[in-house]
């Protein structure tokens, strides 16, 4: 009793059942039991579909018959065209993928009266555990379901056109058959010329980077009657949860966009011109992958040389300072089928955010822009004067250096001394006192590859503001003193001061500062006077012995130049 009592129960919404004892009911009809539905069915089985489906088959006592699980396949057939057995082809109308049923079939819907060979008796009823996994019709076409579009879209897939993209296959009932994810890479190919199965190459057309779509394929589509030999069965529809990471087609050239463009630009870049910028690198998923700021130092090259990838040569050309561009660049002009290995993939589009610092042509000279002039300006600064200047000192993006401003005083130097950089020389020659200039210096006359560290960087562009304030005459070219009377007559002796006939250091610096002390003469501004006495003593002391007798006494103009009288 308790076993019949359980049998109602699991069978109440079906079938109404006499008493326990009394013989079963005849099936005028097939009875379907639904055991589980799935929460989704996005399609039911119509007349005419092919369908893909697990059974196991009993007769009412439990015995088994048949099963497709013994054999290992799913009974693939079309519903309805009078392949299977009437019972069975009424049940399978509006089931849905994965739903599961128990189905009662009376003989007259299976067998009848004959039965089948050995197996089925005459007049037996059929129980059948019936699981879909796959529904399809041949006048199905590609199913696209896009379930995430990407903000911006500035170009869809095209034919031809090679993608990277990452997916997740299944079959219709949810089983995975393959997952690029799995392996850690995308798969990259063109697309629309067969390279791949019918439904991905229809499937993928019109997508964006950044596009995540459901593609589902019948198997006409995909991989036919015998399906790939492992995974997919034969006359299996296939559903490829794909997102697009990349797109370019191989006549693709790179594309600039530009960001930020300065009001001014009296020069943009050149082939030939040494660069020196800051750049984001990314994928075209946005995918980071390096970028100068992280290693706080611009990147330096020359344009256009080959001496970086062929499309950051294109984009670098035709730039301002202080513009900031994006370059988009296809493969074939950057790393290739090959990447670099753990960074840029093969075959990767790249995305460079750029900003330009500075960039000056090795062949740059000082260019000297006047920004103020007195009116009277008659004496002019050359080679050998002493002058005082004030200045601020910045790189081209306007990063500060140094500023006397800050030091309250002046700078102090002797032109054509090599006290200053050679572009600062070029720039203060012939400036007159209450002139401003602003002085734009190649690095190669400037502080050059190396830099000052921590204040200038290698290869650095500079500009300064510069005020003269002040201009002592120098000397002529290669004279440390000069009289700015007659030499006295018996200039030796005047020195000698003991009469000994030798001139000491002492007696000889004595002299000279007097003769300067009482403007008789003029030591070269900007030096050290003793320095410089120093040095003339020397040049007098032929022998070196220490002492100048009158013999090595001689007046510059008695011989060859010498930073002596």
């Amino acid at each position: 009793m308790i076993e019949c009592a359980l049998g109602m129960l699991s069978l109440s919404l079906l079938v109404t059942f006499a008493a326990c004892n009394a013989p079963p009911v005849p099936l005028d009809d097939i009875l379907i039991e639904k055991t589980f539905v799935p929460e989704q069915c996005v399609r039911a089985v119509k007349v005419g579909d092919f369908v893909r489906y697990h059974y196991i088959g009993t007769f009412p006592d439990g015995k088994k018959f048949d099963s497709s699980y013994d054999r290992g396949s799913t009974y693939n057939v079309f519903v309805g065209k009078k392949q299977l057995i009437e019972g069975m082809d009424k049940a399978l109308v509006g089931m849905c993928v994965n739903e599961r049923s128990l189905v009662k079939i009376p003989p007259h819907l299976a067998y009848g009266k004959k039965g089948y060979t050995d197996i089925i008796p005459p007049d037996s009823i059929l129980h059948f555990d019936v699981l879909l996994l796959d529904v399809w019709n041949p006048d199905d076409g590609v199913q696209i379901n896009t379930y995430y579009t990407p903000p911006t879209c500035t170009r869809k897939v095209e034919v031809s056109d090679f993608v990277r993209y990452h997916y997740n296959g299944t079959l219709l009932d949810g089983t995975l058959f393959d997952s690029s994810h799995t392996r850690l890479r995308t798969y990259d190919t063109y697309v629309g010329i067969g390279w791949l199965i019918a439904g991905m190459d229809q499937g993928l057309l019109g997508m964006c980077v950044g596009e995540r779509r459901i593609i589902t394929m019948p198997p006409s589509l995909g991989y036919g009657e015998n399906g790939d030999g492992s995974d997919i069965p034969g006359q299996a529809s296939l559903v490829f949860d794909v997102v697009l990471l990349d797109l370019h087609n191989p006549r693709d050239g790179i594309t600039v966009t530009n960001q930020v463009v300065p009001e001014s630009c009296t020069r943009k870049t050149v082939v030939g011109d040494f660069v020196r910028y800051h750049y984001n690198g990314s994928l075209l998923d946005g995918t980071f992958f390096d970028s100068s700021y992280s290693r706080n130092h611009t990147y330096d090259t020359y344009v256009g040389q080959g001496y970086v990838i062929a499309g950051m040569d294109e984009g670098l050309l035709g730039v301002c300072i202080g513009e900031r561009r994006t370059v988009i660049i296809p493969p074939h002009l950057a790393y290739g089928e090959e990447g670099t290995g753990s960074k840029i993939p093969g075959s990767a589009v790249l995305v460079f955010d750029i900003d330009m610092i500075d960039f000056h042509n090795p062949s740059d000279n000082t260019e000297v822009t006047v920004t103020y002039k007195p009116e009277e300006c008659v004496k002019l600064t050359k080679k050998g004067d002493f002058i005082k200047y004030h200045y601020n000192g910045t790189l081209l993006d306007g990063t500060l250096i140094d500023s006397t401003h800050g030091y309250g005083k002046t700078y102090n130097v002797v032109l054509g001394a090599n006290q200053v950089v050679p572009g600062m020389e070029d720039g203060l020659m012939d400036m007159c006192v209450g002139e401003k200039r602003r002085l734009i210096i190649p690095p190669h006359l400037a502080y050059g590859e190396r830099g000052v560290t921590d204040q200038v960087p290698g290869s650095a562009v500079m500009l300064f503001d510069v005020e003269l304030m002040e201009i002592e005459d120098g000397l002529p070219e290669g004279y440390m003193f000069i009289w700015n009377d007659e030499v006295p007559p018996g200039l030796f002796a005047e020195i000698d001061k003991n009469n000994n006939g030798e001139l000491e250091p002492s007696e000889f610096t004595d002299y000279i500062m007097q003769q300067v002390t009482d403007g008789k003469g003029r030591l070269a501004p900007g030096f050290d006077p003793y320095r410089i006495i120093e040095n003339m003593f020397s040049n007098q002391d032929r022998n070196g012995d220490g002492k100048v007798t009158e013999d090595e006494f001689k007046l510059k103009a008695d011989e060859a130049p010498h930073d002596e009288l």
